[in-house]
């Protein structure tokens, strides 16, 4: 049978779903509750199309193809229909995409990844973590303001997880081994980067810019690299020598400096733009009002930028850190530095930009009570580690740090298809949202985690398990509708062998291993 998908035609059997003749030309349509190999549940309504223009539209995963059928998977009412099905499903979802510790990073770090990979022994998946974001740990880890830590829900039970000193365990670990970590590059573009300021904006922005290819030469007047982060805070807190060595390795990566060099002025600005592919301000404080460059334009007291690449008014020249917004937390400056290396990489490139990062997350909101408990059951009941200035944490310590986390950021964030079509289709989560449920977690098998608040009632895991020694069944009617374990059995007594193929179907986190 021959039918029209969009603009494409395809040839498929008799018996064919239009979803089977979507996938076989090549045409994405999204699904939630379709498990190839087991009958259509039709429950998650985000597979459907517009069938020879009929006003209601039907579910791709259980409409069957026919001769000379025209099928609409794209258009904006469908569009607006998959949007509001998904909105809908987030409208009682319960649980964070990203840990409240994530959310208020000014660096975005995943520090829950970070976390579990302490607490599993594996340090270098671990400073690969933090560098994905953060390039200078260790200095962060000793004069960073903990920012992070006051998002942390453990702080509402005891304490909350000492999330600098874990970060800078990982990364003192990684600069006293015998093979330091050193991000991938991309092969020179021939593209080159002037950056006038070597402090946390600075360093973070080469940092970034040389994985990309992009050469930079970095420039400072003082005769050590470092800024403010050398000469305006004391040894005591930030040792040269760790520092240094953080410097370092943005100068293994490539990157050229340029010390004790006079202040450029403007005119000299402006020939260092003629000699490179982009020029990026990273130099501090500016008098307020006071333009670098003649015509350069200023807003309060910092240069005025575009806030999604930090590219200021004149061609070619970008702003990051202090000069642009004074602060006293080296962290946004570090921050800002790999977002304006993501600007100047998208100017060189032509790629497009993507908005000031701020990932998809469902936020569950204050817990507390009982619900706080049920978070604590995966945790180490232990005090917060404390350390003096001069020293860090040691390998028991940290460990048992680590093991303090409650875990309350999605597990398969990474995974979710919920979030995944969420993220493609604009969806906003509050759109229907109701009276919040109560947080729960089954905690019965010791090999996963199952939190109802999460499930989408698809049914997939349900049609997996049915093979198993007892399996799972739906309980109540309705919006009230949950996934259950018969005769009040225990997962791993429910799930036997077939928990493995559940957790792996689940498109949600509702299903995770620990």
């Amino acid at each position: 049978m021959r039918l029209r998908i969009d603009d494409r035609e395809v040839d498929v059997a008799p018996g064919s779903t239009i979803l089977d003749a979507a996938r076989q030309a090549g045409v994405s349509i999204p699904t939630l509750c379709h498990r190839n190999g087991h009958t259509p549940i039709t429950s998650c309504f985000v597979c459907v199309v517009r069938v020879n223009g009929s006003p209601r539209l039907s579910p791709s995963c259980s409409t069957r193809a026919a001769e000379g059928m025209v099928v609409a998977s794209d258009s904006p009412d469908v569009r607006e229909a998959r949007r509001t099905a998904l909105e809908l499903m987030f409208g009682d979802h319960l649980g964070d995409c990203l840990g409240p510790c994530q959310s208020v990073c000014p660096a975005h770090m995943d520090i829950p990844a970070m976390i579990r990979f302490i607490s599993a022994g594996q340090m270098r998946q671990a400073i690969v973590t933090v560098k994905e974001k953060i390039s200078l740990p260790a200095v962060l880890g000793r004069i960073c303001p903990e920012i992070c830590e006051g998002g942390c829900r453990r702080g509402n039970k005891d304490a909350p997880v000492a999330v600098c000193l874990l970060k800078r365990h990982a990364a003192d670990i990684d600069l006293l081994s015998d093979d330091p970590y050193l991000p991938p590059c991309e092969p020179s573009s021939g593209k080159r980067a002037a950056i006038l300021g070597t402090g946390p904006a600075g360093l973070s922005a080469a940092y970034y810019l040389q994985q990309a290819g992009v050469d930079c030469d970095l420039f400072d007047s003082q005769a050590l690299a470092g800024g403010m982060l050398r000469y305006g805070v004391g040894q005591d807190r930030l040792p040269w020598e760790v520092l240094d060595a953080e410097i370092g390795i943005v100068s293994k990566l490539g990157a050229a400096f340029h010390l004790g060099e006079p202040a450029f002025d403007g005119p000299a600005l402006l020939k260092l733009r003629d000699t490179f592919d982009a020029v990026l301000l990273a130099t501090g404080p500016t008098q307020a009002g006071k333009p670098l460059i003649s015509g350069l334009a200023m807003a309060g007291q910092g240069v005025k930028v575009d806030r999604r690449t930090l590219a200021t008014n004149l061609p070619g020249f970008f702003a990051a850190g202090a000069v642009v917004t004074p602060t006293r937390h080296a962290v946004r400056s570090v921050a800002a530095g790999r977002l304006a290396a993501l600007g100047i990489v998208s100017s060189l490139t032509g790629a497009s930009v993507v908005a000031v990062e701020r990932e998809f997350t469902v936020r569950m909101g204050k817990v507390e009570g009982v619900e706080l408990d049920r978070f604590m059951a995966t945790a180490v009941d232990a005090p917060r580690a404390v350390v003096s200035a001069d020293r860090g944490l040691d390998l028991t310590s940290a460990l048992t740090e680590a093991n303090r986390c409650m875990h309350c950021d999605c597990r398969k964030k990474q995974t979710c298809s919920l979030r995944d079509f969420a993220i493609e289709y604009a969806v906003d989560p509050r759109a229907y949202a109701g009276e919040r449920r109560e947080f729960e977690q089954d905690l019965s098998d010791s090999r996963i985690v199952f939190e109802p608040g999460k499930c989408i009632a698809c049914g997939i895991c349900v049609h997996v398990a049915g093979d198993g020694p007892i399996g799972l069944a739906f309980n109540g009617r309705g919006f009230h509708v949950r996934v259950t374990t018969p005769f009040h059995a225990s997962l791993s007594d429910a799930l036997g062998d077939r928990a493995g193929e559940c957790v792996e179907s689940c498109p949600t986190g509702a299903l995770a291993w620990r």
